[in-house]
């Protein structure tokens, strides 16, 4: 009997190692303002359940286009405005959607570097004209604070002397590493995606004339997996708002 179980402990062990190996991968397409947030709890989620977390970040619009592309996506994480477009036109369809946080856009500057007044309009019209070098999401792709921005500079009457200095990023991200490498002296995001690259680069939020609240929401179709399914009711739980809020976010639970 002994030698049995001795003989059984080497495919015990196998066994177990492809079944650990044998978790699911989960794609997700989720906008840049929650990477930091998302990734953490996505480290989390695998070390828990052996499951894969394949996260692709992007702009609100352009990840929207890529989930509803994307035959392999189990999870879309985008605007709310976007989820709902979705589901009245029937992209989205036969699904599950939940709101995750608000976030509102806002200034960075490289840390250490003098930050600039945007406390009001004439203020903040002030600072665009004077620094040197801006950068802000591209609005072509589908960048929900680039587009307002563009908005913003076109009713101060600034648009061409502002854009004649400014880089257009891919996204927040790319926004905030031209920030923090100083290639830029002032960015335009998500204040959450300047929370998660370095706090010390916030300025400050738009003046309350232009002030811009995103609300991101989550959307999976009601056929996802068990897995998809586990890694969404992580991220809308108790765990999720303390991730959301401690990376600059303002979970849903506190906003009601």
């Amino acid at each position: 009997m002994r030698a049995m179980r001795l003989r059984l402990l080497p495919l015990l062990f196998a066994w177990s190692l492809a079944s650990s190996a044998s978790g699911e991968e989960v794609k997700v397409h989720a906008a840049a303002g929650v990477k930091g947030p998302l990734l953490k709890l996505a480290a989390d989620y695998e070390a828990k359940t052996g499951h894969r977390i394949v996260a692709v970040f992007d702009t609100a619009g352009a990840t929207n286009k890529a989930f509803l592309a994307d035959p392999d996506a189990a999870i879309l994480i985008t605007t709310q405005a976007l989820i709902a477009e979705g589901e009245k036109s029937g992209g989205l369809a036969n699904g599950v959607g939940a709101r995750l946080a608000d976030t509102v856009a806002g200034f960075a500057a490289p840390p250490g570097a003098p930050k600039p007044d945007v406390s009001t309009t004439e203020r903040l019209k002030a600072a665009l004209l004077s620094v040197g070098r801006i950068a802000f999401s591209d609005p072509a792709r589908g960048a929900t604070v680039g587009t307002h921005f563009l908005k913003m500079i076109e009713s101060l009457g600034i648009r061409d002397e502002v854009l004649r200095k400014a880089t257009l990023a891919p996204d927040g991200v790319e926004t905030m590493r031209l920030v923090l490498e100083g290639k830029v002296d002032l960015g335009v995001t998500q204040i959450a995606e300047i929370v998660q690259a370095n706090r010390a680069a916030l300025v400050g939020p738009f003046p309350k004339e232009f002030d811009l609240a995103t609300t991101y929401s989550l959307w999976h179709r009601a056929s996802a997996s068990p897995a998809a399914r586990g890694f969404a009711a992580l991220l809308t739980g108790p765990a999720g708002s303390a991730a959301l809020a401690e990376e600059g976010l303002r979970p849903a639970a506190a906003a009601r």
